[in-house]
């Protein structure tokens, strides 16, 4: 599958390195900057129908500020194979990896979540324990999902239906503009065809589990979290979102201009800045030790 957009190549001399590998059936991205700030690093986790591919814009900027990161793609997902049908696969299937991503890094991540992501790092919260950080982006609320089927009837009927026929949610994205109408503004930073050359099947079971009674959250976790809502998202809306981060007593920032797909909109350099402060504030100390064994070297 080719990277979309913009993010298949990149010049040499950079301030940091990249690889790219699929071992046990699981591809990973990992960026590590030259000069490394941060010992905590980051874990990215796409949404449905995404993969790792999606991470790279911003896997490059953080890098640029001092942070490793790992981006993986769930099975059937990015360049990662299927290892069960598609169409059966559900959340806590989806879990399990996120799981051992976690466990395979050496230090515990912060974990950085996009839609279904947030989901699977709600589930971790809940079943496994707190993380350094969590940082929810164009999150799946905290208790339910169900308002969003109505919303996508309303969008597109005839994908609603062959979803509910096939069981599958591949027909919500049967077409680059169906895809656009779901994940992106009209000033995004990739076309309609170029997003939709990355997506791939779905399962239709993940929406369907965010309910009760399935689900519960554990909204008392001691993770300190950050919840960024997107302004223009057409699925979840902006004032249900800042409810959910609420409940998890998340601190909250919209996205006015962005959506669904934050990291593809014209400010998302501006919306990781503010992840990369809201971060930088929490691990501190890390960044004024690394800066000064790289000053000390220097000298």
């Amino acid at each position: 599958m080719p990277i979309p957009f913009h993010l298949s190549s990149q010049p040499d001399g950079l301030p940091y390195t990249r690889e790219r590998s699929v071992i046990d059936g699981i591809e990973r991205i990992t960026y590590k900057p030259l000069v490394k700030r941060y010992d905590t690093p980051l874990l990215f986790t796409h949404g449905m129908w995404h993969g790792a591919w999606c991470w790279q814009g911003w896997q490059q900027l953080f890098a640029l500020w001092g942070w490793e990161s790992v981006s993986f793609s769930l099975p059937g997902h990015g360049e990662s194979p299927i290892q069960r049908p598609i169409r059966w696969c559900t959340l806590g299937y989806y879990t399990k990896f996120l799981e051992q991503e976690v466990e395979r890094m050496a230090q515990k991540p912060v974990v950085i979540g996009h839609s279904l992501g947030t989901a699977l790092c709600q589930r971790y919260l809940k079943n496994v324990g707190d993380l350094p950080a969590a940082v929810m982006l164009s999150p799946w609320l905290s208790h339910r999902m169900i308002g969003l089927f109505a919303r996508y009837f309303g969008l597109d009927l005839a994908g609603g239906l062959a979803a509910c026929l096939t069981l599958s949610a591949t027909p919500a994205v049967r077409s680059p503009a169906n895809a656009a109408r779901i994940f992106l503004s009209e000033s995004a930073v990739c076309t309609p065809e170029e997003l939709h050359d990355g997506l791939c099947d779905e399962s239709m079971w993940l929406v369907l589990q965010h309910n009760p009674p399935f689900w519960k959250p554990k909204t008392d976790t001691d993770t300190p979290m950050l919840w960024i809502s997107a302004g223009k998202d057409l699925l979840i809306p902006e004032s249900q979102s800042r409810e959910s981060a609420e409940e998890f007593g998340a601190d909250y920032m919209v996205a006015e201009l962005a959506g669904h797909d934050l990291m593809m909109e014209p400010d998302h350099a501006l919306t990781a800045a503010w992840i990369h402060d809201w971060l930088s504030q929490r691990f501190a100390t890390e960044r004024d030790k690394n800066d000064k064994l790289s000053a000390d070297f220097a000298a």
